[in-house]
């Protein structure tokens, strides 16, 4: 296969970063790349999906490089510079892709993507909160939304108000970081929310409430 000369339009590093796959431990390893500049994707998710070109639930859990404030733009992008930060030791992905060929990047689209359990150890405090957050998973959350009942809204939205409040305990009992929290239980439920049946408010008190359109 002819390799295609990068133009550096910086397209693909504005869209986001890239998963990280087996391969990539190294750079964790190496510190080249730190898990804070990690966000976790959890399966069920909400998530692009390079091969359809479309938005939906994660078919495992993934690790991605994180973006530059409410944007994806890749963390290591310099945009004044048009080029990657790392780019001699960019991950597996960024190393693979061409931007008019996609064949080599979708054959390892959700293959060997790194987990939270390859980098955290089983005895830290924080792996209780990762197993508790298994209550408001996306997959049960998914699962009450194709019955679309009004009991099975109510208990989706407790499964909103669950992830918050598990967040602020885990913040208020290990003290980390915001960077830190995106890498150990992902994008709260809220803001991932992308469901075309189902509007996502706050109500006066700062609760999240959900009601089917």
């Amino acid at each position: 296969m002819k390799k295609i000369a990068c133009r550096r339009c910086g397209t693909c590093c504005l869209k986001g970063g890239p998963v990280l796959h087996g391969p990539d431990l190294t750079l964790i390893g190496q510190k080249i790349i730190r898990p804070d500049q990690l966000v976790v994707i959890r399966a069920g998710e909400p998530a692009y999906n390079p091969g359809p070109d479309a938005v939906e639930p994660a078919a495992c859990e993934m690790l991605k490089i994180q973006g530059k404030g409410s944007s994806w733009e890749c963390l290591f992008y310099n945009s004044a510079a048009r080029g990657c930060t790392i780019h001699d030791n960019r991950p597996l992905e960024c190393r693979l892709l061409q931007c008019r060929d996609t064949t080599a990047i979708l054959a390892i689209t959700g293959q060997d993507c790194l987990t939270r359990q390859d980098l955290i150890k089983a005895d830290d405090p924080v792996m209780a909160y990762i197993q508790a957050f298994e209550q408001c998973s996306w997959p049960k959350i998914n699962t009450l939304l194709l019955l679309l009942s009004p009991e099975s809204i109510q208990e989706a939205e407790q499964m909103l108000g669950i992830d918050l409040r598990l967040r602020q305990e885990a913040l208020s009992r290990l003290h980390f970081s915001l960077a830190q929290e995106f890498f150990y239980f992902g994008r709260p439920l809220f803001q991932s929310w992308n469901h075309a049946a189902v509007k996502l408010t706050w109500d006066d008190n700062n609760i999240p409430r959900l009601k089917r359109c």
